[in-house]
Order: structure tokens, then C-alpha cells, then sequence
């Protein structure tokens, strides 16, 4: 009897199929973003009259145990140095000679009965070749390494990563090592340019950010081709996983899933541990399933929304069109020199409008966008940078102000649009009773809603349509590929062929 083909030993192993297979990723993608970072840096040095000496120096990520147990967290690599480097293995260190370009790789060197554990103990030719780098050594050899390949006069520089990420407000970590303290360290410059790097993609990266697209998107397919009422959210949610790590070879999921139904749909980041996607999914229930993979550190960030039983009532039907309305109307306004601020507020307004042909609101639009109404329906920001991160950096760089209006302040980013940019489009219309009530009881908001028929959407929760963009030179190109029409959807619930292409 014949050897199965991978393909067919994965087709017989489950009952789903794909029409996916995971891409073969190419080294010369860091090493073109280590050129990218290497050119920006050069010419930010010659500009302020430095040297063009020293050595950017990341430290990569470290294992790490559940509290103080032996279990070890299955690890993800530090993102930057993900970004320049590839390196899949905890415990290393990076670094780029700015005078001659050449990258260097150190490797810690493990003990002996780590190759009883945990495998083959790599030389360290094997990191050279398999990360297409300069030179490879152990990380007790730093110093030493510094000290010979340094072409300045003095002590050598090490330019660190060291910053605010504006979505998190934590602070990137310096690489730390011993014998820092014999060397000189930059800790300002590195971190905007590397950051700005990330802003934009290159073809390489747009590959893999299309494939976790593509993969999530025929995961979100098969997803509600087999919601039923009576299902657990977090069915929905392990169904999900199984196909991109199946299909798509993707361990790691860009972020917890958010896989809410009923009105948990109004909880904008649901599926934490305290609410872990596990309520039964009811008949009449919309589910809002908020789910991407991450392929090779680059990731994707899709939500779906779609009525359990596979039938849109008229009034999911407005919500819904609303919200699609919505998400249209920015990808189509997308372009070069665009605000981003802009279009959230032309998602808003879009959003307003809907509402008030529906009964929900009354009068003028207009009038409620002075009055912030958009950020009682959608509190969050339109959208954010998407790369090797979910929330990617870059959204506020130097000069870039944060709104300080409701709803624009939770905005990721304040930026006009540029050609390279991937971010998420993904306005949402909920109702939020810690919202609608203070606005139904104020006396400039409470004039405009209808109370009555908000009183019917008490327990609906939330729409969301969310998809991955790509700014284009002239426009923008949707990366994701998913029903987004209500007729689209009801045909793919009842069994009806959705292609990717």
C-alpha cells in the first residue's frame, strides 16, 4: 500500500478540509528588515552628525514557568527581536554591526542533559545557516565579541531598545548582560526607528499576514457552517484553533479568542478568564466571534458576526447592515493622506445614521456627533496597526497627539494613512447598559433615542465587523476573506460553497 501524502494523512485525520497549505518562510525576510532598520539608522546618524559606530543589541525572550512550578509556558519570541531576527528559541541575544552590517547571533550554551530532555544540542554553524546571519557565538562571549569587532574610538556603543508602547504603556526592556556596565548603551534612539520600521510592510511580511488572513478566514467559514444553538461558546472557539493549527501550522493564536454570544456580544473583550467563553448559545442569540492566527510571528485579527440560527431577524438585520455600512464605507475612503480620525468619525456618523432610520435614535446626526453619541454605540477605536503584534506599535510616534474625546481617545492610533500600513477596520454598534443609561438620562443626549426601542435591544449585546487592511499606493486592499453580506452568510450556514479566492 502506498505512503499517504501529507495532505492525505491530514485529510484523513479530521473531518473538515482546506484548501491551505502553510508557506515555506524565507530568512531573507529578517534579514531584509535588519537592512531596513540598519538604513534608517545610518541615515538618522549622519543627520545629527554621529558616528556611524556601535552595535544595535536586542536580547530575545526567556522561558518562563508557571509561578514556581517546573511547567514551562509554551514560549512565543520577544516580538523586535522576532522581528529582526526569526528566532524561534528562547535565550538568545542579537546584534548588527552599524559600521559593517553584519549581523550577529548569540546562542546560550546549554547543558549537557539538555540533549537527554530536550533534544539535539545545536552547534552553533546550524543558528548561522539557519537564521542567515554573519556570526554566531555563545552568550558568555559578548564582551569579548564587542570588544574585538568595534571599529570606535573608546568604550564600544550599544544602541538598546528602550521605549513606551502606547497601547500597553509598559516600557520595552534593554538587553541586559553581564558586563554592561564596560560599555556605552544608547537607550533613546533605537526604539522610534526600529518601531517605525514595523509600521511598514514589506512584500515578505504581507505573505505571511495574508496567509494568517486566509487561514483564519477559512477557519471563521467553517466555524459557522457548524454553529448550532445548544453548542458552548468555547466550541465555537476550539473548533477555530483546530483548523489553523491543522491546516495552517499555526501554535500560537494572535490573541485570546473572543467567541461571545447573546448579550455577552456587548463585552468588548470577552473570553477572559473570568468570562471564558462558556455560555450556551441560545436560539435567536448573535454570536460576535472576534478570532486571528499568527503564522511565523505575523498575525491576523478577523471578527464575524452571525445569527445562531442562521436566519438574520429584521432587527439583527439593521444592526448588522449598519455596522457593514460601516466598515465599507471606511475600506473604500482608505487611501494615502486619509486621518485615521477621520474615518472613525465616518464610521461613526455612518453607524448614527442607520440607528435613526431605524427608530433608534432621532434627530439630527449632525447634532449627535457633537455630542459624542458614536462612542455610546462604539466606545473602542475603529481600528490598529497589525504586523508581528496584534495591537502593532507605531500608532502614536513623536508629534502624533492623542484625541481626548470620548470614544476618539481609545483610538491605537491618530495617524494619517500611508502606503505599507496594514490595520484592522472594525467598527461595531453595541448596547452597553453602563453606557446607554448615564446617555439615556443626560439632558443634551437623552433627546435623541427613542427609549422605547432601545428598551427592545436590552439583551441583543453587540455587532462587530472587523477585517485586515492593506494600504495600497492609490487605495486599500482587504486581506480578509470572509461572508460579510447577510445573504452571504445565510447560504454559507445552510451549506453553500464559500471560496477564498
Amino acid at each position: 500500500m502506498a505512503k499517504p501524502t501529507r495532505a492525505e494523512a491530514i485529510s484523513m485525520a479530521s473531518t473538515s478540509t482546506s484548501s491551505l497549505f502553510p508557506p515555506e518562510v524565507s530568512m531573507e525576510l529578517y534579514a531584509s528588515n535588519r537592512q531596513k532598520l540598519l538604513s534608517s539608522l545610518r541615515q538618522h546618524l549622519s543627520g545629527s552628525s554621529c558616528p556611524l559606530h556601535g552595535f544595535v543589541f536586542l536580547q530575545g525572550g526567556e522561558e518562563k514557568t508557571r509561578y514556581c512550578t517546573d511547567h514551562a509556558e509554551l514560549f512565543r519570541q520577544e516580538s523586535y527581536f522576532a522581528y529582526l531576527f526569526g528566532v524561534i528559541e528562547p535565550g538568545f541575544y542579537g546584534a548588527i554591526d552599524i559600521a559593517t552590517g553584519k549581523s550577529i547571533l548569540f546562542a546560550p550554551r546549554l547543558p549537557a542533559d539538555y540533549a537527554v530532555w530536550l533534544g539535539e544540542i545545536k552547534p552553533v554553524s546550524y543558528f548561522q545557516e539557519r537564521y542567515m546571519v554573519s556570526m554566531v557565538y555563545y552568550t558568555d562571549e559578548i564582551t569579548q565579541v564587542f570588544v574585538e569587532h568595534y571599529k570606535g574610538s573608546g568604550k564600544p556603543l550599544l544602541f538598546l531598545l528602550h521605549g513606551l508602547n502606547t497601547d500597553s504603556n509598559n516600557f520595552s526592556k534593554p538587553a541586559r548582560f553581564e558586563g554592561i556596565e564596560n560599555f556605552e548603551t544608547d537607550l533613546t534612539t533605537l526604539h522610534p526607528i526600529l518601531t517605525e520600521c514595523r509600521v511598514f510592510k514589506s512584500n515578505l511580511e504581507l505573505a505571511l499576514i495574508q496567509f494568517a488572513n486566509d487561514i483564519s478566514s477559512e477557519a471563521h467559514v467553517e466555524v459557522m457552517r457548524k454553529t448550532k444553538a445548544g453548542m458552548k461558546e468555547y466550541q465555537l472557539e476550539s473548533m477555530f484553533l483546530h483548523h489553523t493549527y491543522m491546516y495552517g501550522g499555526c501554535r500560537h493564536c494572535s490573541y485570546t479568542c473572543i467567541c461571545a454570544t447573546g448579550e455577552n456580544s456587548a463585552v468588548l473583550h470577552y473570553g477572559h478568564a473570568a468570562a471564558p467563553n462558556d455560555r450556551v448559545l441560545e436560539d435567536g442569540d448573535m454570536a460576535l466571534l472576534d478570532m486571528g492566527a499568527e503564522y511565523s510571528f505575523y498575525g491576523s485579527d478577523i471578527t464575524c458576526t452571525f445569527p445562531v440560527n442562521g436566519k438574520f431577524t429584521s432587527y439583527q438585520g439593521l444592526i448588522y447592515n449598519a455596522v457593514l455600512d460601516a466598515h465599507n464605507a471606511v475600506i473604500t475612503a482608505m487611501k494615502p493622506g486619509v486621518s485615521w480620525v477621520d474615518m472613525h468619525k465616518l464610521a461613526e456618523k455612518i453607524v448614527l445614521e442607520s440607528l435613526k432610520k431605524g427608530n433608534i435614535l432621532v434627530g439630527n446626526v449632525d447634532n449627535m456627533m457633537v455630542e459624542r453619541l458614536g462612542a455610546i454605540f462604539m466606545p473602542h477605536g475603529l481600528g490598529h496597526l497589525l504586523g508581528i503584534d496584534t495591537h502593532d506599535p507605531g500608532g502614536y510616534p513623536k508629534g502624533v497627539e492623542r484625541p481626548k474625546e470620548p470614544g476618539l481617545k481609545s483610538l491605537r492610533t491618530a495617524r494619517q494613512l500611508q502606503e505599507g500600513m496594514v490595520i484592522t477596520v472594525e467598527p461595531g454598534c453595541y448596547f452597553i447598559d453602563a453606557l446607554l443609561v448615564p446617555a439615556m438620562e443626560k439632558a443634551n443626549t437623552s433627546g435623541f433615542f427613542n427609549h422605547e426601542m432601545v428598551d427592545r435591544f436590552k439583551n441583543f449585546g453587540g455587532v462587530r465587523i472587523e477585517s485586515d487592511v492593506l494600504v495600497t499606493a492609490n487605495g486599500s486592499k482587504n486581506m480578509t476573506k470572509v461572508p460579510r453580506e447577510t445573504w452571504e452568510i445565510e447560504a454559507v450556514m445552510a451549506g453553500g460553497p464559500w471560496q477564498l479566492s
